[in-house]
């Protein structure tokens, strides 16, 4: 493999890395605007907000693709 082909890989993995890590906090918003409204019992609006906190922590620990994962079941459970 040459240089060339080895940079233009980092960059792409480091791309996408950033581009997971942007889209972590948009989710967690969405979450937070919609819950207020939310038609949810009791049992579904505490599942939200534990995937909700859930997410937030895998993001700040860099685990980006997990915290998408997990914040799509909150947004899911709130139909967004």
């Amino acid at each position: 493999m040459n240089i060339r082909t080895t940079v233009v890989a980092a960059v792409l993995a480091f791309a996408s890395g950033t581009a997971f890590a942007f889209h972590c906090p948009v989710d967690m918003k969405a979450i937070d605007d919609a819950l207020p409204s939310a038609k949810l019992d009791a049992k579904q609006t505490a599942e939200v907000k534990k995937l909700r906190a859930e997410g937030e922590t895998l993001h700040k620990a860099g685990k980006h693709q997990e915290s998408m994962d997990t914040l799509a079941k909150a947004k899911k459970i709130l139909a967004i």
